[in-house]
């Protein structure tokens, strides 16, 4: 999504859906330390912004060790909003 407002909002709104199906929610938003983006990253689905996700993937590409990465491999992407993301925001 566009703003942790709204990562947050649909978090806790789907995320009740998800974890009765059994998967389980993450949320990235700023502030936020290292310890807590791994874990929120190690979730099945994790919410964020375009900008939490994108400068995690660029400090994680300049760490010295693997173990200080935050994020995991990424198999899909949902992107909300996408065309603020792409348009307004480029």
């Amino acid at each position: 999504t566009v703003n942790d407002y709204l990562s947050k909002w649909q978090s806790e709104w789907m995320g009740k859906v998800y974890e009765f199906l059994g998967l389980s929610v993450g949320l990235v938003v700023h502030d936020m330390d290292p310890r807590e983006r791994r874990s929120a990253y190690e979730a099945d689905i994790t919410y964020g912004t375009n900008n939490e996700f994108g400068f995690d993937y660029l400090r994680d590409n300049m760490v010295l060790y693997k173990k200080d990465m935050v994020q995991r491999g990424h198999e899909y992407a949902i992107v909300d909003e996408v065309d603020s993301i792409l348009i307004d925001e480029a």
